[in-house]
């Protein structure tokens, strides 16, 4: 492109100004490589995650696209088409000549238009890391009609896949016109081993009204080779791929073998994860309905145990490594006397053990409620040490049924209680909650997450994953999402409020407390907000008007 074009349709149509990576007068353009220790003074965080990042993914590690500015300001950028084809060709957006964006006071993304990480600064604090803002800009790189897309699901099962699928579709044709639009069948596999489906608004109009996805999907089955041999074969460009951080990874190295064979191929990510443990971004989508459809088990068995002498309500919850939905479900309930999670060590015998804690409660109110997720305790299984080595095809652990253990244990220990009595009942929704269609608000939020990454892919970005960051979503790179997993932070003021909503004990010694508490300040000072505060941010800016 002309810089020269880019500069006069800055100065022409200021409403219409957005980033062009092309133009070398823009500031936001200059893009420099840093080591990890030039990275140190001005971001030590930053240099953290670009030493982890070249353990993992040396060729990304190479290519960080940091910008630096002022007051400490880092913006992590994400990969452009013109980073590696020179002389791409672009076109007006079409939004502009919408019927349905008419009304819209600024069609597009300003050029500096960055989203902040952390948004609980003291004055001293240094502006800290941006992502890039996520939404429609002037100039795309596609044309219409030259647009064939993909689609493929991997992984678990989500509430909303099948409304990201519908929307994707739905946007590409109603906001770009774009019309060829295939499905990958059956996970990444389904590139060079199935058949794929064309997919338009028609076929996809009700499918946001069922669970699952209609593509299928399946775990494993990467081969980065095949998988890009067919995008080529296929004609195909803009590859959108909804997964969890195991997708994003396979992702990630889809987008480095597309740069590396020099194609105008677009790679976006829509991270997918029930277990809401994906970094960076507020939260991932299904995570409300899976904790609304949690309520219907933990009422059942609340009625189950408060209708019986000395009942005891056992209910397992998906969270193999976080226990968002767990904690999340238990607060939401008000009915759970405990909550256990993989953060959370406990211990059932002794004093200040689940058992002693168990009989107090059962003798004060004649019933309880546990609510415990899948990877919690998994230290305490017997034979534990032979499955830590299994994994799924996934890569994930293979974890012991904490439920059933944990409910025998319970058995175990009151029929020793030859003066107490107790009636245990065991509820395992595992799978009800995530095969489940999205509710409402999970609806909108997929229609944005969706929305995102079409403007994104249209706009030439690439190898990037989408979500809300703060409320604004923005275009994440991927080695951020898939260079830790989020989980609950126990020494954080929501595992506090838990711990107040049902009066259990911690399990901790206050020595653990205060080695917790100093390596929490290590990293970075735990707010009223952070990891499991994240959503409450987000449901406040969402009260705010989406740009």
């Amino acid at each position: 492109m002309d810089s020269s074009i880019a500069s006069s349709a800055y100065v022409s149509a200021p409403k219409f100004r957005c980033f062009d990576p092309s133009n070398s007068s823009s500031p936001m353009s200059r893009t420099r490589n840093f080591s990890a220790s030039s990275l140190a003074s001005a971001n030590p965080t930053g240099a953290m995650r670009a030493s982890r990042s070249s353990t993992d993914f040396a060729t990304e590690k190479d290519q960080l696209k940091i910008v630096p500015g002022v007051a400490g300001y880092v913006l992590e950028d994400v990969p452009h088409l013109t980073d590696y084809i020179s002389d791409l060709s672009t076109y007006p957006n079409p939004l502009q000549d919408n019927p349905s964006y008419s009304v819209v006071k600024q069609y597009f993304v300003n050029v500096d238009d960055t989203v902040a990480q952390k948004i609980v600064v003291h004055k001293s604090s240094p502006r800290g890391t941006h992502f890039r803002r996520a939404g429609p800009r002037q100039k795309v790189y596609f044309e219409t009609d030259d647009v064939h897309a993909c689609i493929v699901t991997c992984g678990g099962l989500c509430p909303g896949l099948n409304t990201v699928i519908r929307e994707i579709i739905c946007g590409l044709n109603h906001m770009y016109g774009v019309k060829q639009v295939l499905g990958i069948e059956g996970g990444y596999r389904g590139f060079y081993a199935r058949n794929t489906i064309p997919l338009t608004p028609k076929v996809v109009n009700d499918i946001h009204k069922r669970g699952g996805t209609i593509l299928g999907t399946s775990r494993g089955g990467h081969d980065t080779s095949k998988i890009v041999d067919s995008i080529q074969d296929r004609g195909i460009n803009q590859v959108y791929i909804i997964g969890g951080d195991g997708t994003q990874r396979g992702a990630a190295a889809i987008y480095e073998e597309i740069k590396r064979r020099g194609l105008k191929v677009a790679v976006a990510g829509i991270p997918k994860t029930i277990d809401n443990d994906i970094p960076v971004i507020d939260k991932s989508f299904g995570f409300d309905t899976a904790v609304e459809e949690a309520q219907r088990a933990i009422n059942a068995a609340h009625v189950e145990a408060e209708s019986v002498e000395n009942g005891v309500g056992v209910v397992k919850l998906m969270g193999r490594y976080s226990g968002f939905i767990a904690m999340y479900a238990t607060l939401a309930s008000r009915d759970v006397d405990c909550c256990l999670i993989p953060e959370s060590p406990f211990y059932l015998e002794g004093e200040g053990g689940l058992f002693e804690f168990m009989e107090r409660r059962l003798k004060e109110n004649g019933h309880m409620v546990i609510v415990i997720a899948e990877g919690a305790g998994q230290e305490l299984l017997s034979e534990s040490m032979r499955s830590m080595d299994k994994q799924d095809a996934s890569g994930n652990k293979l974890l012991q049924d904490v439920g059933l253990w944990i409910s025998q244990k319970i058995r175990d220990h009151f029929a020793s209680k030859q003066r107490m009595v107790m009636n245990l009942k065991y509820i395992d929704p595992t799978y009800m909650i995530r095969a489940i269609p999205s509710n409402a608000s999970d609806n909108v939020y997929c229609t944005l997450l969706a929305h995102s990454a079409i403007h994104g892919a249209m706009a030439g970005y690439t190898g990037f994953t989408v979500g809300p960051v703060n409320g604004r979503h923005a275009y994440i790179p991927f080695y951020r999402v898939i260079e830790t997993q989020n989980k609950v932070v126990i020494t954080d003021r929501m595992w506090a409020r838990l711990l107040s909503s049902t009066n259990q004990p911690s399990f901790l010694s206050a020595q653990e407390i205060k080695e917790g508490k100093r390596s929490g300040d290590s990293t970075a000072t735990l707010l009223d907000g952070d990891n499991g505060g994240d959503s409450e941010v987000y449901t406040e800016a969402q009260a705010e008007k989406e740009g």
